[in-house]
Order: structure tokens, then sequence, then C-alpha cells
């Protein structure tokens, strides 16, 4: 007797889809990140918003106040100051994948288990494409290409509806550590004596403070992100002054993340580090950094508020088939979304800067 694999009812098939998204939320990287408010790093957009040009997913940035306001007694009415509102507009896209056996499918049972099968790989999937499409957003870096520099194998994210709004850090949002400062990034002049240091980490502080770059708040106090390649922090735990900073700052013994290999929190940056941070480790020699192509790098993430927007239109899809007379049997899943780096123009930088991000490049030790 034929299973009826494709006999799924419309709301067995929502339970899949929520199952597969809810998978897929708890394997991201990203969703600690994921807030739906301006104080989030990430903010997710879930609706729809009316515009002269239809509906459109829209991430607002408010502008800090310019006007000195009024003295004394003197005329308020009149003086007031609008407030300088930045819409982001988030295009969205869609992306699929599906999975199919070899095989027929003898029975319920054996049906049940492949769907949990394609469950489990389709949600690490969906997981795995929507980090990788973050960390480029954030870092400036075309979907064409993996986030360890090497050139992907099919072309399909660079063709995504939102892959062109994918933009390089702009001028004051865009630095290189030299080994012992911050500078304007060149990546032709990035050489092996770049190692990431304490001091690079207080330097970014005193930066994003100068450039008036929003923090994340929490209990009150003022937090950024930074995000790092494994071997960024490696070095950062060579570092003398690193070491002491933590061991300082954090309790002793085996509760110090110094020792866990936890999240560490120093100076108000909370650092995290991810593979998918991106490096040039996977570029071909005479495309990494340096004067001659050759030296690896990586683009560390010093981030605030409303560093990323993400446009969120519920949950995935989840269709099945069945194929040669019901002796194959497919799983499809797709996922309406879409990242945009908001930029705005900074009344402090008088020029358009990327709102709440700043990329520091520098030398990747192995």
């Amino acid at each position: 007797m034929a299973t009826n694999f494709a006999g799924l009812t419309t709301k067995q098939k929502l339970v899949w889809s929520r199952d597969v998204w809810s998978a897929a939320r708890d394997k991201m990287f990203i969703k600690k990140f994921v807030g739906t408010d301006e104080n989030s790093m990430i903010q997710r957009v879930t609706e729809l918003t009316k515009t002269e040009k239809g509906e459109q997913m829209i991430m607002f940035l408010v502008a800090d106040l310019v006007g000195d306001g009024v003295v004394g007694d003197n005329e308020r009415e009149g003086m007031e100051e609008d407030m300088q509102s930045y819409e982001q507009i988030i295009t969205i896209d869609l992306i699929s994948h599906g999975v199919k056996n070899k095989g027929k499918m003898a029975d319920q049972k054996t049906v049940i288990k492949f769907r949990e099968h394609a469950k489990d790989k389709l949600s690490y999937w969906l997981a795995n494409r929507l980090d990788q499409l973050a960390f480029l957003t954030m870092s400036g870096i075309s979907y064409a290409y993996n986030t360890n520099g090497s050139t992907r194998a099919s072309n399909a994210f660079a063709n995504l509806a939102f892959a062109s709004n994918v933009s390089a850090p702009t001028t004051k949002r865009s630095l290189m550590w030299t080994g012992s400062a911050l500078a304007a990034s060149n990546t032709a002049n990035i050489t092996t004596a770049c190692v990431p240091s304490y001091k690079m980490i207080t330097q970014l502080v005193a930066y994003a403070k100068d450039h008036y770059i929003k923090p994340l708040m929490s209990g009150g106090k003022e937090y950024y992100v930074l995000l790092v390649k494994p071997g960024t922090l490696a070095a950062l735990k060579n570092d003398a002054d690193y070491k002491n900073a933590v061991i300082n700052a954090a309790p002793s013994g085996k509760n110090n993340p110094f020792f866990t290999g936890a999240t560490v929190t120093l100076d108000g940056v909370v650092i995290h580090e991810h593979n998918m941070v991106y490096s040039t480790t996977g570029a071909a020699s005479g495309s990494k950094w340096g004067d001659a192509g050759a030296v690896d790098g990586t683009r560390s993430l010093f981030c605030g508020a409303q560093a990323l927007g993400m446009a969120d239109l519920g949950n995935p899809e989840w269709d099945e088939k069945t194929f040669q007379y019901n002796s194959q049997v497919g799983i499809n899943v797709d996922k309406m979304f879409g990242f945009l780096k908001p930029k705005f123009h900074s009344i402090y930088d008088k020029s358009v800067e990327d709102f709440g991000i700043v990329a520091v490049d520098h030398y990747l030790p192995m």
C-alpha cells in the first residue's frame, strides 16, 4: 500500500513550519542579538508599513537633536525642533532548499522519521545561511563570497533582491588596527604586526563614544558588542594587558570567563567569538590583504544599537511532494526575509555613515 506522503493538512504543515523555524532560531548565532526595538543590536521588523510606494518593510532611525533650545522666558512656541527620522527600507526576498529520499517509503513510521531528519537538516541550513548573510551584510562583503573570503560555488545569494544594498563600511566606520593604534582602514597596509590587543578594545570604545555611536542599554548601563574570529580571541588571550583586565574584572576560579571560554564582558564591551566573522583565510594568495595580497586578515565588528536591520515575514513554508509514483518523497522549506545595514547623516561626522557598527580590520593570527 502506498503512503500518502503529501497528505498533510494545512494545520499539520503549519506545525512543521513552526517547528523548523523554532529549531532554526535555536541554532542561529545572531538570535541572541535580535530584538524588536531601537535598543536591539539587530532590529527585527515584522510588519509592513504603508507608504506612498505601497507596503514596505521599514526600519526607523531617529537622530539626536542639534538645537540649543530656549533660555529664560524667551518665546518657546514656534521654536520647537523637528526630530530627524531616517527611514530605512529593507528589501525582502525568498530563499528555499529541499531534500529528497532515494527509495520507497514503506510505512508511515518511516515517513515521520524522514520528516524529522528533514526538519533537522533544513533548520540547520536555514540558520547557517541566515548567519552567513547577516555577517556578510554587517561586514560590507558581497554575497558572492563566503565568510572566509572564498568565492561561493553558487551565485544564488548574489541574486537576492537585497544583495545590491550590501555596502562597504563608510569612511568614519572603517578602521584598521596597526598593532598600536586605530587608523583609517587600508587592507593593503595590513601586516603580521597588526595583532589585536586589549589596547584595541579600549581605543574602539573611545572612538565609538567620540563618534556618538549609540550603545546598547541594559540595567541602566551602556554596552557595545565586539564580534571576533576565534583566532582574534586567542590573540587577545595571549596579550598580558587583556589577561590582567579580565582576571581583575571577573570572579576568579572556574567561573572566570577567561578560563571557561564563556562570553567576556570587559570595559562595557561584550566579546563574542564566531567562525563566521569575515576573514581572508579562504581567499587565494594574491587576493588576501597586505601589499602582496598574501596576509590573512579579519574584519572584527564593533556594534552598538541598530547595527543591522532584519525583515522577518513569519514562519518558513513547509511543502512536501512525491515523485516516481510515490516511490520517492521530497520536502522543501522557504523563508522570506531581508537584511540591511542602516545608514544616516551623522551630525557629528558631517557625512553619511553606518549607523551602529564600526568595522576594524587587522591581522588574523593562526
